[in-house]
């Protein structure tokens, strides 16, 4: 079995007491029974409270296999409290035809596909091309994502009926990388990652939207949101996560 794994949260970017920590447990195992890998795990709220049952929060299961030449993986979450669904992802790669299909599906008194997506990859020379046509069934919205990458440069284009955008990723050098967007509704955002150590701080600004900001540093993570109009900051949400393994 796997050490339990505690993560601490900032609820609603409350600092006043002990009250605005939002910990929670998770504890993982993995086994096989025959060709099939398996691992199982659940996440629990670590707050004190003499409601014990309201302390479960996610139970999940994945299960690893190989089919012919294709790597198939199905993994299964449910919401503790409320145990009549689950949602179901299911992921196949044949390495060899360098082709991979996704599927998101919902499992409860029935069985429905939400989502399903594949990908195609083309090596060429030094540059990768990966096509992704994608489908939603519940909304019977489908879209394409063309990503080209070569060298320090990585162009993404996605593309539906009604809507583009195209995102440009530039390494600049071996601490910092940018990348914009923009899109066909006239919205750009541009996103600025920056290497500090052994960690990372990602910006990304989203004019008359917000600023987000995430910093990496080994266990830690914390998040800032800053809602923004025109010049003015209007607020800010801030998360702190820390990862704590014994």
């Amino acid at each position: 079995a796997g050490r339990p794994q505690l993560s601490i949260n900032v609820r609603d970017g409350s600092f006043d007491d002990l009250g605005g920590l939002d910990p929670t447990l998770s504890w993982s195992a993995s086994s096989s029974s025959g060709d099939v890998d398996l691992e199982y795990g659940v996440e629990a709220s670590a707050r004190p409270t003499a409601d014990i049952a309201s302390l479960p929060r996610k139970i999940w299961g994945t299960a690893k296999t190989t089919v012919g030449d294709w790597g198939v993986t199905a993994r299964a979450d449910l919401d503790a409290q409320d145990l009549s669904s689950a949602d179901i992802e299911v992921d196949a790669a044949n390495d060899g035809e360098d082709l991979s299909i996704h599927l998101e599906a919902n499992a409860g008194d029935s069985f429905s596909v939400n989502k399903i997506e594949a990908t195609k990859g083309i090596d060429s020379d030094d540059s990768r091309i990966t096509v992704t046509p994608r489908y939603d069934l519940n909304t019977e919205e489908a879209d394409v994502v063309v990503a080209y990458a070569s060298g320090d440069t990585d162009i993404e284009v996605t593309a539906s009926r009604d809507a583009q955008s195209i995102k440009i990723s530039q390494q600049i050098d071996d601490e910092n990388r940018v990348s914009p967007t923009l899109a066909s509704s006239g919205d750009i955002s541009v996103e600025w990652e920056r290497k500090v150590g052994d960690g990372s701080v990602t910006t990304t600004v989203t004019p008359n939207d917000s600023i987000d900001v995430e910093w990496k540093d080994a266990d830690w993570t914390a998040n800032i949101n800053m809602p923004i109009d025109g010049t003015d900051i209007t607020g800010a949400n801030v998360g702190i996560k820390r990862e704590v393994n014994f």
